[in-house]
């Protein structure tokens, strides 16, 4: 869940500054303003230098998606399946153009209705009903349709991967600029050569804070960041991955029931029904479709 980044962030803070104290150490020669521009202010620059301004709104977009609870979980699988089953059932008992009306006005369909989750989220809808008008229309040959859909994901998954790769760049480039900050440190002691020993341990140690601080934001919160975007552009590939397999199997001549067990096996073990799950829950769509009816 979301919560758990800022939780995660609270528990490195207090790990380091903590253990840090514990240690005997004072917290206040570690604030270091000036190094804090100079790393922050070179990583920011760089950002703008390395991405247009598409990656840079991409990042925007995903940092605020980090915000919500991850949605791609098992009950929203079960719904997907369970959704695809009642539109391959009905295409399957009444002809393809059965579902054409619910495909071209899924907003108005009482089928769709029965999953607001799924109908909510726009990446899963409009790949859904794009390639059953495909499979309405005919004219498509199985392998084809699978090579497009494949084409889509990797197009879709390298799109969604920007972002994260813009901010595991930052995050690679903090040490670095944590090393300038030091290395300035230390220029600007050594140039007071004639200042006393302790005051040249003083400026040499704040100077060491800036190789502390680009490391630790490195490591303890952009790249982290970085692998949380890439979990969830993983996550939304194995949801349409769990389409395609679906649709592709329906393609192919299997029924209903065993195109979405088709399914079942392309997602994660983290998040895979078992077999009696996935067939209750099919059965109970059956049922509540029959009552509809």
């Amino acid at each position: 869940m979301a919560v758990l980044i800022p939780i995660g962030f609270i528990i490195v803070i207090l790990s380091v500054f903590g253990g840090y104290a514990l240690a005997g150490g004072h917290l206040g020669p570690l604030y270091q303003p000036t190094e804090i521009l100079m790393i922050c202010g070179a990583a920011i620059g760089a950002f703008i230098a390395a991405n247009n301004g598409k990656a840079m709104m991409a990042v925007f977009r995903s940092t605020s998606k980090l915000k919500r609870t991850v949605k791609y979980n098992k009950a929203m699988y079960m719904e997907l399946m369970a959704l695809q089953y009642k539109l391959l059932s009905k295409a399957r008992r009444d002809g393809m153009l059965a579902i054409e009306r619910d495909i071209d006005n899924p907003k108005d369909s009482a089928l769709f209705a029965e999953y607001p989750r799924i109908q909510a989220d726009p990446m899963i809808m409009n790949f859904l009903t794009d390639y059953l008008r495909l499979m309405i229309s005919g004219n498509m040959d199985p392998h084809q349709i699978d090579e497009l859909m494949e084409h889509e994901i990797e197009a879709f998954e390298h799109e969604a991967h920007i972002p994260a790769d813009a901010l595991a760049k930052v995050g690679d480039g903090l040490p670095a600029f944590g090393i300038v900050a030091a290395v300035m440190g230390v220029i600007k002691a050594l140039s007071n050569a004639d200042a006393g020993a302790e005051q040249m341990g003083i400026m040499i140690a704040h100077a060491l804070v800036g190789t502390f601080l680009g490391i630790l934001l490195a490591y303890g919160f952009v790249n982290p960041l970085s692998s949380r975007v890439d979990r969830q552009v993983n996550e939304a590939v194995k949801m349409l991955q769990c389409i395609r397999v679906t649709l592709l199997a329906s393609l192919n001549g299997y029924a209903p029931q065993l195109a979405v067990e088709f399914g079942r096996k392309a997602l994660h073990t983290a998040e895979r029904p078992s077999f009696s799950e996935l067939e209750e829950h099919v059965r109970s769509a059956k049922g509540n479709g029959a009552a509809g009816a």
